[in-house]
């Protein structure tokens, strides 16, 4: 999947462009940190990158009860903000979109649970936005309650031709689902390391008083 899959999100991103603009506008750390890094909840997620360890803490606040957070290899660079960030990496054009979503946003949908539910609204958007059905549409299992979302369009009439698009969703809470969408990775075995990576590596707070944050 890994080229023609950063490939095919490239396309679709410039296809979303379009809509809007016209295209145009268990955790162990690799190392240890003197001290705890910690976000304001008031900036949605936050990104910061630790130059002695030579990686990036990715951090947010799903809720008034509950934080989460993991760590990218390397150094990446928020250019958005809010309940949905973009990153991009330093050293090349990776880049991965981190998403919270409110389970009211699914309310009414069929589906039995959260990351389903949040799956089939995903794939509606893509489908309403592209004008046409998925031809093939993939769920897995990853760990209790995350999974991995995939649809392919193949459609002469798309720019590029076939398109898939991916994204991995992990349920926080009963009010809270988090997404997760990695593109422009040329090489698989990158693709899926770094997948691999960042979920083993999540981790979640619970509590009024959780910060968002994590120490290397």
């Amino acid at each position: 999947m890994g080229k023609s899959f950063g490939k095919s999100f490239a396309r679709l991103s410039c296809i979303i462009g379009l809509a809007f603009a016209l295209c145009g506008a268990p955790k162990v750390y690799a190392a240890k940190m003197q001290s705890q890094v910690s976000f304001d909840p008031a900036d949605g997620i936050q990104v910061q990158f630790d130059a002695r360890s030579r990686r990036t803490l990715v951090a947010g606040r799903a809720g008034s009860d509950q934080c989460f957070s993991f760590t990218l290899p390397q150094e990446w660079r928020s250019t958005t903000g809010g309940l949905e960030a973009r990153l991009r990496s330093v050293s090349s054009d990776a880049e991965l979109v981190v998403s919270l979503r409110s389970s009211h946003e699914l309310h009414g949908l069929p589906q039995p649970d959260l990351a389903s539910r949040d799956a089939a609204l995903l794939q509606q958007g893509y489908e309403n936005l592209l004008g046409r059905p998925a031809q093939s549409v993939s769920l897995v299992s990853l760990a209790p309650g995350a999974i991995r979302w995939s649809a392919t369009w193949v459609d002469g009439h798309l720019p590029g031709g076939p398109m898939t698009v991916e994204a991995f969703i992990v349920p926080l809470s009963e009010d809270w689902v988090l997404e997760l969408s990695l593109s422009h990775m040329e090489a698989r075995e990158e693709y899926e390391a770094v997948v691999r990576n960042l979920l083993t590596d999540l981790s979640l707070q619970q509590g009024t008083g959780c910060i968002g944050g994590a120490s290397f």
